[in-house]
């Protein structure tokens, strides 16, 4: 391990099961990051932090002074610049070693598949469900963990979808919600991105359990949590048939 890797992460390989080994294998693992927004802010910051090796980070839009109560991202420097690059620059300075991908592109059908790769975990932290849809069905297709976010005011909910030993996105959320403007504390996608951040790191160093098979609810405003067991759907859209052919 270089010099400043091994000053930087000393604090983290203290942890019992963590190490310098897996802290060298987290150097060569690829992490999906959908959406540099609320929630991808906090989650991307802390992978980088952390030293996962290559961070793809996704998102078309471009910051605007409305972002910046909780996408720490970016700041006023940055407003009308693409988010996914502004992204780059600030990871870059959290962590000079680790490697970050842009891209400023839509996640749909044509084009989920070549921008997730070879990651080996898919963070979702994007506001709408039809792009949450077409990333769980790839993530489903490629056979990797797919760390779900969502946020609303001060409240939060939190998975682990990974199938076929998880329902996936679509067994529990099972139609999209309106789209809508929706209030939001920047302290509460700090809370649940930070959270997906853990969630994937510990997919990624087989260190602690993830939150598989539960759903984690917030909720801010009374600073309590509960977590609600889920099962698959067997006649889900998007998962039912590969559960057959599991079989």
């Amino acid at each position: 391990m270089a010099t400043d890797g091994s000053v930087r992460y000393a604090r983290q390989v203290l942890i019992p099961g963590w190490g310098e080994e897996t802290q060298r294998r987290l150097a060569e693992r690829h992490v999906f990051v959908a959406g540099a927004g609320g929630l991808g802010s906090p989650a991307s910051i802390y992978l980088a932090a952390a030293g996962v090796g290559r961070l793809t980070v996704v998102d078309v839009d471009v910051v605007e002074a409305s972002n910046l109560n909780r996408q720490i991202l970016h700041d006023e420097t940055r407003i009308g610049h693409g988010k996914a690059e502004s992204a780059r620059v600030t990871l870059e300075r959290v962590n000079p070693h680790v490697r970050v991908v842009p891209r400023r592109m839509f996640i749909d059908e044509s084009t989920v598949d070549d921008l997730v790769g070879d990651a080996d975990v898919v963070v979702d932290c994007m506001d709408n469900f039809p792009a949450r849809y077409v990333l769980n069905d790839c993530a489903i297709r490629k056979r990797v963990p797919f760390v779900f976010g969502s946020i609303w005011g001060l409240h939060g909910q939190l998975s682990v979808f990974q199938v076929p030993d998880t329902p996936c996105l679509r067994c529990v959320f099972r139609g999209a919600p309106p789209r809508e403007t929706f209030p939001v504390l920047g302290a509460t996608p700090g809370v649940i991105g930070t959270w997906q951040a853990l969630e994937a790191l510990k997919l990624l160093t087989g260190v602690g359990h993830p939150l598989k098979g539960g759903v984690l609810s917030w909720d801010g405003m009374e600073s309590e949590t509960e977590t609600f067991r889920v099962v698959p759907d067997p006649e889900c859209s998007s998962c039912s048939e590969v559960r057959r052919e599991l079989r």
